[in-house]
């Protein structure tokens, strides 16, 4: 074997088999319910994620929440504009009334006198619906004409009454009179000076201006009423317009959203075998990018239905072949007496179905490797070297029958890469089946694995009559056979070989053998690098 590590072994021997499960001799004694023994726990309840949601309820309850909420913000806001609104033009009448009943104060013989002539009085108090009272107090707070239950201001005899009443400025307040609440205007005049004679001061005459209190107040009646009014002609509407709004708002929805709803009639009226893409110009830009995906999903889909009709096509064409020479053996055997010609027959009939045999578990092995990225491909740490030698020493009792040379040459340090034992198994059953079949008597066939930098290599070489430069990419292909090979065979082998290559990540190459010498049979070299698991990459950074 030239230094090789020969896969000489037989198969393992099988290993025992697994005793028959016993069946009980007698039924075992009745064991508690355990729904009569345990509490009764209620189910968890779905996630809020797994529940579907309606995208117009969405949107509906993000444009109706926050308007809902506002309303009675509006409300409370349109309330308090409109009692502001209403006190403006009362405040106003109030503000004449302390004017002009300022100019009824005067100074007499040193005292101050109200001039306020009975019809006057009943003019200002004239109101059919508030009560009016008015009061003048003089400067040291004694009553001159008016109510007397009416309270003084709380800033009477505050610093600042001196700038007010030379300003003239009438001021309001909030105030009760009899539990009642008024509102209440007031000012402050100036009376004229006063004069007065100082006995200190030998009959000189000095001068002591006072200050007279006018208010006139009235009961909130009016003004409520009227805020009333102005909050009813306000409010009102509201309740009719926001109905409108919701209808509005809902027909926008429905409008808005109808492309969706028509997008789903056009695609539930389709065809089971239309897989046409989508027009995007049909569909409003927002939902654009989710046409363009849909589309790629057709495409791939498309793809997958085409790759499978061709599948089964190829498939039912090679199937015909062993097919109708097992039934031309069988009927062949049925018309034969002599018993050397019936044995003949029937190792026919053995070979066909042999044949049969092995081009269904390829193409059973092409679905399942084609399939298996759409189910999901586990992926673990595998040792290849020693997946590579368990390998080989299954094919050695086949290299025997052949009378080749079956040899591996294994890598002296363990060999980690990610992928799937089971598929790699197959991948490389199929390149040490290819070789022995395309290797002549007394050729050879070497495994190998070895590392590359960071790569890890799986090589197959034979003594074989090799692959054209122009024939190693069609190779790969399903059923294709390179013309003038007499080997029998399905070709899927090498189909097999690339979908697993590609489910790992692996490159294949084809190169002739370096090792081969003769002309007539330059052999091949069949290379494929896989790619280093994640943590030697993280390793290495």
């Amino acid at each position: 074997m030239n230094g090789r590590a020969a896969g000489a072994a037989g198969p393992a021997e099988p290993g025992p088999a697994a005793a028959p499960r016993n069946e009980p001799a007698q039924r075992a004694s009745p064991q508690p319910d355990p729904a009569q023994s345990e509490p009764y726990v209620p189910p968890n309840p779905e996630p809020d994620e797994n529940i579907q949601h309606s995208l117009f309820g969405e949107i509906l309850d993000w444009m109706l929440a926050p308007l809902l909420l506002l309303w009675p913000m509006s409300i409370a806001i349109t309330y308090l504009v409109a009692k502001s609104i209403a006190n403006q033009p009362f405040d106003d009448a109030l503000e004449d009334r302390v004017t002009v009943l300022s100019q009824q104060i005067r100074t007499v013989s040193g005292q101050p006198v109200v001039q306020l002539p009975g019809s006057a009085r009943d003019i200002l108090r004239a109101d059919d619906v508030d009560s009016v009272y008015f009061q003048i107090s003089g400067p040291d707070g004694g009553h001159l004409d008016g109510d007397r239950d009416l309270p003084r201001p709380r800033d009477a005899d505050a610093a600042g009454t001196d700038e007010r009443a030379r300003s003239g400025a009438v001021a309001f307040r909030n105030d009760s009179i009899h539990g009642t609440p008024v509102r209440v205007a007031y000012s402050y005049v100036n009376l004229d000076p006063v004069p007065e004679r100082g006995p200190a001061a030998g009959g000189a005459t000095a001068t002591a201006p006072g200050l007279a209190l006018v208010q006139v107040a009235e009961t909130l009646d009016k003004r409520a009423h009227l805020a009333n009014e102005i909050i009813k002609g306000v409010i009102l509407p509201q309740f009719i317009i926001l109905p409108v709004i919701l209808a509005l708002v809902w027909f926008a929805l429905s409008r808005g959203l109808s492309p969706l709803a028509e997008l789903q009639q056009r695609i539930r009226a389709r065809p089971q075998d239309d897989l046409s893409p989508i027009d995007p110009r049909q569909v409003p830009e927002e939902i654009s990018p989710l046409v363009g995906s849909f589309n790629d999903m057709l495409e791939r889909l498309a793809q997958t239905v085409e790759m499978q009709k061709r599948f089964i096509a190829d498939a039912a064409h090679q199937m015909k072949t062993p097919l109708a020479g097992m039934r031309m053996q069988s009927e062949l055997a049925l018309r034969q007496v002599d018993p050397d010609e019936i044995h003949r027959s029937l190792e026919q009939l053995a070979k066909s179905s042999e044949s049969a045999t092995r081009l269904v578990n390829q193409l059973l092995a092409l679905a399942r490797a084609e399939n298996q990225p759409h189910a999901g491909l586990a992926f673990e740490e595998i040792d290849l070297a020693q997946l590579a030698r368990a390998t080989v020493q299954d094919w050695v009792q086949a290299s025997f029958t052949h009378r080749i040379d079956l040899g591996f040459e294994p890598q002296d340090e363990p060999l980690v890469i990610a992928g799937n034992a089971l598929m790699l198994r197959e991948l490389l059953s199929n390149l040490i089946d290819n070789a022995l079949r395309y290797t002549p008597q007394g050729g050879s066939v070497t495994v190998r694995v070895r590392r590359d930098g960071e790569h890890a290599l799986l090589e197959v070489e034979d003594t074989g009559p090799g692959i054209a430069p122009s024939e190693r990419v069609h190779v790969f292909e399903r059923f294709y056979r390179i013309l003038g090979t007499n080997v029998q065979g399905s070709g899927l082998g090498l189909a097999i070989v690339r979908e697993i290559a590609q489910q790992h990540g692996a490159e294949i190459d084809i190169f002739n053998n370096p090792r081969s010498h003769a002309s007539k049979y330059p052999g091949s070299l069949f290379r494929l690098t896989f790619p280093p698991p994640v943590h030697d990459l993280a390793d290495a950074e």
